[in-house]
């Protein structure tokens, strides 16, 4: 990727204080464009490393070069990683049904930081780096709400690019979506194994009764398994969204609330368990006479 036009962002790394590090995304200014128009629709996904537990996105923008965030993000990390770890703040160009192209990144070595000072200023995008970044593949499912009759629908379309878990260099992955009430869980389905495959295609349709007062307060997350018929399954990767949810999942779940009755399709990047736990807690089964009212 050739870097021909000024792109860079500004940020503020506050100060440490209490295992606490906070990260302020600002604005960017001369983006490259994405898009056939001209134009991009931006977002930063912002995460610490070599300790990658959490993964933070702004808001996605859309079309523009000149973006405005204003978003703040806490990571817990311990002084003695501190000085040992690197802030990365990637911009990338979203995109509803196809892959999620980087614009360029920033990374903040905090070993080289005054912690005595906020830091506020202007600095140039740089390439991608081509290492560190586990790529867990994508999954492709479309939502339908329909307040009237309290009816979600989830169809799990496809994956593409999963991780090998297989010897021979393949898996037998299944899709586990489960419904999650007041991060209690709550409902759960699966899709059919398919066999052999890192691009597999579902196409299956599930349906959960939620009331509009539940969908609220409801998480719906994703899970890619790899089956294995005399083992542990392995997990492959995971997402969850509502409202609680952050970045393009959100996003996907706000577009869903805002068009009743239409169904709405878009690509995910499945994270690691451990990044979408670390955000997401869900405790046990809610008991037998608290579930009663939603039957």
């Amino acid at each position: 990727m050739t870097l021909s036009r000024r792109k860079c962002i500004v940020f503020g790394l506050c100060t440490y204080i209490s295992a606490q590090l906070s990260v302020g995304i600002k604005e960017a200014s001369g983006l490259m464009a994405m898009d056939l128009g001209g134009s991009s629709d931006p977002y930063v996904k912002v995460y610490t490393c070599p300790d990658k537990s959490k993964t933070f996105e702004t808001k996605v923008l859309m079309s523009t070069l000149n973006p405005v965030f204003n978003e703040n993000f806490s990571f817990p990390i311990q002084k003695s990683s501190l000085m040992k770890s690197r802030v990365v703040m990637q911009i990338f160009d979203f995109n509803r049904f196809s892959k999620h192209h980087i614009i360029g990144e920033l990374r903040v070595v905090l070993g080289s930081v005054d912690w005595n000072h906020v830091i506020e200023e202007w600095q140039d995008l740089a390439e991608p780096a081509k290492f560190e970044e586990e790529n867990l593949g994508e999954i492709c499912f479309s939502l339908r709400y329909v307040p009237t009759t309290s009816k979600l629908t989830v169809v799990v379309l496809e994956a593409k690019n999963l991780k090998s878990m297989d010897i021979g260099g393949s898996s037998d992955p299944y899709v586990k979506v489960q419904l999650a009430l007041d991060q209690r869980k709550w409902k759960k389905r699966k899709t059919s194994v398919k066999k052999k495959t890192l691009n597999p295609y579902y196409n299956e349709s599930f349906t959960f009764n939620v009331s509009f007062d539940q969908i609220q307060r409801v998480h719906l997350v994703f899970s890619v398994w790899d089956h294995d018929a005399v083992s542990r399954n392995d997990a492959m990767g995971k997402i969850f969204l509502g409202c609680d949810a952050a970045g393009n999942q959100l996003r996907h779940w706000a577009d869903m609330l805002s068009s009743p009755r239409r169904p709405v399709a878009q690509w995910h990047q499945l994270l690691t368990s451990e990044q979408v736990n670390s955000t997401l807690t869900l405790k046990r089964r809610i008991p037998l006479q608290s579930r009663m009212p939603f039957l």
